[in-house]
């Protein structure tokens, strides 16, 4: 357990939690922090509840007027702080409710980010899926209301589907309470390291856009060496994504950087 002026708990991947308490979150009672993402409507906030139980509270994230919840549970003798991003469909930040949740995960960086699929819908919630992919490599899918897609007659392979996404994949029915002991072996393997993942990226080999990556990403972590994903921020400003083109203008990705950064015994993480 991380306490102030004590030392970080050497078993947790994220040691020191600065940058979370500028974010209005407390970590003295947790070890380490899960974040949940997903498509609005996708039953996250029952699977949140499911893992959370009562030990929950809501209120804004610092600066914004989107509200944020939060809560815990505990797991194989560890403590996890539960953060539900808002619902979106992406995290190119058109939106507060999208660049609260892409911060978090981008800047936050928590220990796992759980995204919350629904089952009856997955090609359409797997825009988000890759996006998220593409920033962190500490991920799980939730491939949640299995019920209903079986109802349909709809029927997903989850094991293939994490062979090509890179990560594991848990089918679950919140509602009922199926596949909860899987998401939590799973949330606490790739939270601690003991499971090892390889997500899904964007193919750049050979090609106009890997040589433009090859000069920019160097440039980025020069001008910002704490940023977690400097590739991540690349494609989205060759892609012009207005949101990061402006952020690097103003020097407000450099401020964002530094106040998300997570210190250790041995610097930021």
């Amino acid at each position: 357990m991380r306490r102030s002026g004590t030392a970080p708990c050497a078993g947790c991947p994220m040691q020191g939690d600065g940058g979370l308490r500028r974010l209005g979150i407390d970590m003295s009672q947790a070890d380490l922090v899960v974040a949940l993402a997903g498509n609005p409507n996708t039953g996250k906030s029952t699977v949140f509840n499911a893992l959370t139980g009562l030990r929950q509270h809501t209120g804004n994230w610092p600066g914004k007027t989107v509200t944020r919840a939060e809560g815990a549970f505990s797991y194989g003798g560890k403590r996890f702080k539960v953060v539900d991003l808002p619902g979106t469909y992406s995290l190119l930040a058109t939106s507060a409710d999208e660049e609260v949740a892409r911060d978090f995960i981008l800047f936050g960086r928590p220990d796992v980010t759980v995204v919350v699929v629904d089952a009856t819908r997955l090609e359409r919630n797997l825009n988000l899926v890759l996006q998220v992919l593409e920033i962190t490599d500490r991920a799980v899918v939730c491939l949640n209301l299995m019920d209903e897609a079986e109802r349909n007659g709809i029927r997903v392979d989850h094991r293939a589907l994490a062979r090509d996404l890179g990560v594991p994949v848990v089918p679950t029915a919140a509602r009922s309470g199926r596949g909860l002991s899987e998401l939590l072996e799973a949330i606490d393997g790739v939270a601690t390291g003991a499971v090892a993942t390889k997500p899904h990226r964007i193919d750049v080999q050979g090609g106009a856009l890997s040589e433009a990556l090859e000069r920019l990403v160097p440039r980025i972590r020069e001008l910002y060496p704490e940023l977690p994903n400097a590739r991540w921020v690349a494609l989205r400003l060759l892609e012009e994504d207005p949101a990061i083109v402006e952020a690097l203008k103003s020097g407000e990705l450099g401020m964002i950087t530094e106040d998300y950064a997570v210190p250790t015994a041995e610097g930021p993480r």
